[in-house]
């Protein structure tokens, strides 16, 4: 039985918000506090707003409400992002600082200086393409990225940011990524059909952000001489990048450069065999933050669909909008705020693809349009909500190899999803997916 609507339901993500974002402000640029956001404690800030949830409710026993988070909690795609966060933070650690500057030098030999961050774009559109993973694409490619910020003088956040976007961008278009497969499933169409008409409209906010990149690098940067590198360090990197353009599930692709990083470092002496497994836990260790706001966030989660927030959203939705337009605004703001609410897009999808169904079949939108729209708009607020994984995990990758950046200095320099959203609407007010039925 569904749970009746409860607008209330939906308070813990406003405490979370006012909290977060009002105390980065009074930091940030009220107490002029150098990196403000950066110094508040988000697991408390999500205790907080998990403690407001169990407080609501009362019908349910707290014993019920322990059931109920550990239901969110125990999701097959929250396990399968702790796994991964652990994976890379082991991987971050074997390689280390060296690696990653051993591959951002080889990348600033190769390439224009002025063009390097946009070389961490389109990288990042092809592996997180071919391994179907924004938060595994960005583990790997964030330690890269800082290396290019400390060497060539572009800022950390427009480095940062355009892994991130280009991270969203195979999430959003590959063909094993779970929020393709759940788009497809609950949308009943052809993974090649939703392939289709998702490139159409993420083909060229893909060109415009490159573009939009390599003019707002140029400015300012610092010439710098390239010191000798050890080729052998890119080793762990190339067969990481290697086996996502080829396809390969993350997890194999993980291990494989851990093993050879091991082997590498041990083998060039750059570190001891103790050392090195200190590194290693210190890695693991480094991903702690993110996990546990990965595990409050889908307790919170739980809770609030539990009490009816969830539902809410969806009466809203259902009333606010209509016509052909309006139908398709409505399926993209319903997984947005879903979005929102989950800080997951593929538990995003799997829970508005019903209703989005029913809003399709309604207004006339074509399957695969729905299932685009979907993906498409899931990917467009995950790449930009401060507490999602993907920010979540760039920022502790960042801070794993010492550089500290917070979510509110990469939030302006998301070029992609912003475009991917204009894109998306000027699609859906020509009537573009109407004509591609």
């Amino acid at each position: 039985m569904k749970p009746k609507a409860n607008p209330r339901a939906l308070l813990p993500v406003l405490v979370f918000l006012v909290l977060y974002l009002g105390l980065g402000v009074l930091f940030e640029y009220v107490l002029k506090i150098e990196m403000g956001f950066y110094s508040i404690p988000i697991v408390v800030v999500f205790l907080i707003a998990l403690l407001v949830a169990c407080l609501q409710n009362r019908a349910l026993k707290f014993d019920e409400k322990l059931a109920v988070m550990g239901q969110g909690v125990g999701d097959k795609n929250i396990m399968t992002m702790i796994l991964i966060f652990l994976a890379a933070g082991v991987f971050v650690g074997v390689t280390g600082r060296s690696s990653a500057e051993a591959v951002a030098y080889f990348l600033l030999s190769v390439t224009p200086a002025r063009a390097a961050v946009g070389v961490l774009f389109v990288a990042a559109c092809f592996v997180s393409t071919a391994m179907g993973t924004s938060v595994g694409t960005i583990s790997l490619i964030t330690p890269i990225a800082v290396a290019v910020a400390q060497i060539s003088g572009f800022p950390l956040p427009l480095c940062i940011a355009s892994v991130m976007g280009g991270a969203m961008f195979g999430d959003n278009l590959s063909f094993i990524s779970d929020t393709t497969i759940a788009a497809c499933n609950t949308q009943g169409c052809e993974m090649r059909d939703k392939f289709r008409a998702n490139f159409k409209v993420a083909l060229p906010a893909a060109a415009a952000t490159l573009l939009l990149i390599l003019i707002s690098g140029s400015d300012g940067l610092r010439q710098i001489e390239i010191p000798p590198y050890n080729l052998l360090l890119l080793v762990p990197y190339v067969l990481v990048l290697a086996g996502g353009i080829a396809g390969v599930n993350v997890f194999p692709v993980l291990i494989a450069g851990i093993l050879a990083g091991a082997v590498i470092v041990l083998a060039t002496g750059t570190v001891g065999a103790l050392d090195l497994l200190g590194s290693m836990g210190a890695g693991a260790s480094g991903m702690f933050e993110t996990i546990m706001v990965t595990l409050l966030v889908s307790a919170m989660c739980a809770l609030m669909r539990e009490y009816g927030g969830f539902e809410a959203l969806l009466s809203f939705i259902r009333r606010a909008f209509r016509g052909a337009v309006g139908g398709r605004l409505g399926v993209g703001l319903l997984v947005g705020a879903m979005d929102i609410a989950t800080a997951n897009n593929t538990v995003a999808i799997v829970m508005a693809g019903p209703i989005a169904r029913q809003i399709s079949d309604e207004y006339g939108i074509s399957p695969k349009e729905s299932a685009s729209l979907l993906d498409t708009f899931s990917c467009i607020f995950q790449g930009v909500i401060p507490y999602g994984a993907q920010m979540l995990v760039a920022i502790s990758q960042a801070a794993v190899l010492g550089a500290s950046v917070s979510a509110f200095e990469i939030i302006p320099r998301l070029y992609y999803p912003y475009l991917l959203l204009l894109s998306s609407l000027v699609f859906i007010f020509i009537g573009a997916g109407r004509r591609a039925k």
